[in-house]
């Protein structure tokens, strides 16, 4: 794989048992590439191992006075530099092939994961840790499986040099092929402590990010109460921890590279200090005591190659359990093999009532839906699962059905398709508003009439505004990103009007006016319900501007459906439900009379806003 042909038309199917068995697969993935790689580095090790043999020869030619050794001499260092530039170059190509190529293959699944997911990722996944296995884990991973082949042909060259030296010289080559192993395996006891050190720093250094993100979100809200010193001083502490634990973590790594410095120089003494006594017994030559201290030199080389490859395995290892427990993650059960085709069929034709068997909720094709849900977190969730996208609780735990189809059995394009969720806190990307509503969608509804049924008239004006090129009208403004330039209540209405533009079978709302004044929440109400008209729309809602647009209201609390009707009918029977929609108590006693004839809907105004002294009730930042 060419980093030119990137991205993979299909990354595959990845082994997201435990964070090793990702590392494996990744490597079986990259096979062609390693084996590459393990050429080229066996050919510019062998030809780096193979200088000694070249000085070794040159110096027992001078002492011989030889002219033609000493040719042949230069003639071998010259090819032996020509392979070494070759091997070298080939090799740090290859190897960086591997690593981007194998942190692309993991970027498109989890990116493919995330898209499967929606919005239930981060209800499942801190958003830190998600942004860490997104970035800082993907370079870690990638990272190891560059150096898996650096450290085979480390491994491959070492072994070959310590048998070619106990053939060449066998007394010194005795004491190397003995020495080298032991080398080796006085850095092993230091592992585990370098491991959990970097453990310990990267946990803490995910905390901070997620801290940072959490912080950049609420910055408005914090400088709103004044909280910004507050939150700067929890990020100083989390940084200073991470600091400290990487300050740590770097010792122990920094005591394992003195530690594959001073072995290998007492190594290098003992060869040294033996090779001059058999020099001077004659049982050596000069020239062989210098190819043997040049290939002790040597090994230091792919000493280091060990050492890389251990503190990249530490530093992958806890990387590639965060991706495999996020790549692990399901949307819901999926189905089975035998039934894909079943499936697939029956989500071209899905529609009818949407029915949740564990709440008894029941959304009737064609009729706008208000749902009041007591807890802003249960309906969430709720509002989830009705688009198949909440996880089962638990093992058998009934799915959602669509017209009698269950939406968990039907591939997630399909099921997408017929249903679609708005959730309530809806990111806009940035872009032009073009861009926005540019959304797969079957044309039945078009861009300008979703934003009127949303009522986007101010908001249209304040793009256009706005713009560099006032000329070029709204559809060309730019909305920079998440809209952050528009306030709560513009936002949410953009969103909506790209989700009308969807035009899906079935439209699940969550929230969608909480930050819009009441008198545009009531337009709204009205422009959604004669847009919608014909098609399955679920709204999560406790304004009574919204309620008294439904053609059925319907209540769920602790779970389960307590109460179905009408809104003006709900709130003079159902004391409940009366106490949720008007924030009023509901322990009042059993003679307390119902509310009053006069009590219009319009009249119970709970927006967020609030309302100012005037009577006016404007939109929330």
């Amino acid at each position: 794989m060419r980093i030119a042909d990137l991205p993979y038309a299909d990354p595959g199917v990845p082994d997201a048992r435990s964070g090793p068995r990702l590392l494996w697969w990744l490597s079986r993935r990259q096979l062609g590439g390693q084996l590459a790689a393990l050429g080229w580095g066996v050919l510019h090790m062998a030809a780096v191992a193979l200088f000694p043999l070249a000085v070794g020869m040159t110096v027992q030619a001078v002492v011989d006075r030889s002219g033609s050794r000493l040719a042949a001499a230069g003639g071998l260092m010259l090819l032996l530099g020509a392979l070494t530039a070759l091997g070298d170059t080939m090799l740090h190509r290859v190897s960086v092939t591997n690593w981007i190529t194998s942190a692309a293959r993991l970027q498109q699944l989890l990116a493919r994961k995330a898209a499967e997911l929606g919005s239930a990722l981060t209800r499942r996944v801190a958003a830190g840790e998600v942004v860490t296995v997104s970035t800082a884990d993907v370079e870690h991973i990638g990272w190891f499986v560059e150096t898996q082949s650096r450290f085979l042909s480390a491994v491959v060259t070492t072994l070959a040099v310590c048998v070619g030296l106990v053939f060449y010289q066998p007394v010194l080559g005795a004491v190397v092929a003995v020495g080298v192993p032991l080398l080796v395996l006085a850095v092993l006891p230091l592992l585990p402590p370098a491991t959990r050190r970097a453990d310990e720093q990267r946990e803490l250094a995910g905390h901070a990010t997620e801290l940072a993100s959490d912080t950049v979100a609420g910055l408005r809200v914090l400088r709103g109460i004044g909280g910004e010193e507050l939150f700067l001083t929890r990020y100083r502490r989390a940084s200073q921890e991470v600091r400290g634990a990487s300050v740590r973590s770097a010792r122990m790594w920094a005591l394992i590279a003195a530690v594959q410095v001073l072995l290998p120089g007492l190594l290098m003494i003992a060869v040294v200090w033996l090779g001059i006594g058999l020099v001077r017994d004659g049982r050596v030559g000069v020239g062989e005591l210098v190819t043997v201290y040049g290939v002790v030199t040597f090994l230091l080389f792919p000493l280091r190659q060990v050492e890389e490859a251990a503190m990249a395995y530490s530093f992958s290892r806890p990387s590639a359990e965060r991706a495999a427990r996020l790549l692990a993650l399901r949307r819901t059960a999926e189905p089975a093999d035998a039934d894909a085709d079943a499936a697939a069929d029956a989500g071209r034709a899905l529609g009818g009532d949407l029915h949740d068997p564990v709440t008894g909720l029941r959304a009737r094709e064609g009729e706008l839906t208000a749902v009041v849900c007591g807890d802003p977190d249960a309906a969430g969730l709720l509002a989830d699962r009705l688009g198949g996208h909440a996880p089962q609780a638990a093992a058998g735990t009934p799915s959602v059905l669509l017209g009698g189809v269950p939406l968990d059995g039907v591939p997630l394009a399909a099921a997408r398709e017929a249903v679609l969720v708005q959730d309530k806190d809806p990111v806009l990307l940035s872009g032009t508003l073009a861009e926005l509503l540019d959304v797969p969608a079957p044309g039945r509804v078009s861009p300008e009439a979703a934003l009127a049924a949303a009522r986007c008239d101010d908001v249209l004006d304040s793009l256009e505004r706005s713009s560099a090129d006032p000329s070029a009208g709204a559809m060309a403004a730019h909305i920079t990103e998440r809209g952050r330039s528009l306030s709560g209540g513009q936002r949410q209405r953009l969103a909506l009007a790209r989700s009308l533009v969807a035009d899906p079978e079935v439209l699940v709302l969550d929230e969608p006016t909480s930050a819009v004044d009441a008198h545009t929440e009531a337009r709204v109400g009205e422009g959604v319900r004669a847009l919608r008209a014909g098609r399955t729309t679920v709204v999560f809602t406790s304004s009574p501007l919204l309620l008294d647009r439904a053609d059925r209201v319907v209540m769920v609390r602790d779970g389960r459906v307590v109460a179905v009707g009408r809104h003006d009918e709900l709130l003079r029977t159902d004391r409940a439900y009366r106490a949720a929609v008007t924030r009023a108590t509901d322990d009042a006693p059993d003679d307390a009379p119902d509310a009053a004839p006069d009590t219009a809907p319009d009249a119970v105004l709970t927006r967020a806003g609030g309302t100012s002294a005037d009577g006016r009730i404007g939109e929330s930042e």
